[in-house]
């Protein structure tokens, strides 16, 4: 059983959501983003994503662009985000990693190359946000093959007819983004998206974290008792530029409201 596997079966047995936490690798720099990766299980992240930072990622706010920004501007790149899943595992050998990005880093890195470096590394799976199912020869079936889960998007206007393609080789759990447009979005409506996943649950029997607009614990729980895990990212990016500007520690900055979320999420069912 792979590592993501294992996690949501566990959360299952337990009867609660999880928190899935998105950070951008080497955000604001190598050394604090690894203090911060390091931190993120005990703080209260199910599963983490581990964003790849990229000059041009399209599907993403303000906030996540200039998070990349930042983390380029400090020698990010994909290889030094593998190093950072290296170091995580030399303490953490359980909790799920999933890195998400772009297809054009990976296919400069080298298909193959990247794949067999990120299994090694301990990755467990992979978000590619621009590469549809029709392109599943380029990465999405080469990364079943290595050992790694592919897992794939819905939106809002993804429907019936076109589900089917979306889970085909979708594995790990399905990310469901729950308003359309890019991330940091305005806040999701709770009754909306636990109709959407009723609905996406009637096609498959993945796991279904829902993420885009959860900013706080009251909105992590009112998606925690309609889904599987709760996704916050653009909320935490933020906290990396804030703490730069208040000259605090990003990465406490970011671990604190980490707590609040995972503790929202812990009691959203009970």
């Amino acid at each position: 059983m792979s590592r993501i596997d294992a996690r949501f079966a566990a959360l299952k047995a337990e009867g609660r959501a999880g928190l899935i936490t998105f950070i951008t690798a080497g955000d604001p720099d190598h050394d604090t983003c690894a203090r911060l990766l390091a931190g993120l299980p005990a703080a209260g992240a199910d599963v983490i994503e581990l964003g790849m930072p990229f000059t041009d990622p399209m599907a993403d706010g303000p906030s996540i662009q200039a998070a990349n920004l930042r983390a380029l501007a400090n020698g990010a790149s994909v290889r030094k985000t593998l190093d950072l899943v290296r170091g995580f595992r030399k303490q953490d050998n359980a909790t799920p990693i999933v890195l998400m990005g772009y297809f054009n880093p990976l296919s400069a890195y080298g298909v193959d190359a990247f794949l067999a470096d990120a299994k090694q590394a301990g990755v467990d799976g992979l978000i590619i946000v621009d590469l549809p199912p029709e392109e599943d020869d380029e990465l999405c079936l080469p990364a079943i093959q290595a050992g790694l889960h592919f897992i794939r998007l819905a939106t809002p206007t993804t429907d019936d007819a076109r589900l089917p393609a979306v889970l085909a080789n979708t594995s790990g759990f399905l990310y469901y983004v729950s308003i359309a447009g890019i991330t940091g979005a305005a806040a999701p409506d709770s009754d909306v998206v636990g109709a959407a996943v009723a609905r996406i649950k009637r096609h498959t029997d993945l796991p279904v974290g829902v993420g885009f607009g959860i900013r706080d614990g009251k909105r992590a729980a009112e998606i925690a008792r309609v889904a599987d895990a709760a996704v916050v990212g653009s909320a935490l990016v933020e906290r990396v530029a804030e703490a730069q500007v208040k000259g605090i520690d990003p990465a406490q900055h970011v671990l604190d409201l980490v707590q609040e979320l995972g503790a929202a999420v812990r009691m959203a069912r009970k």
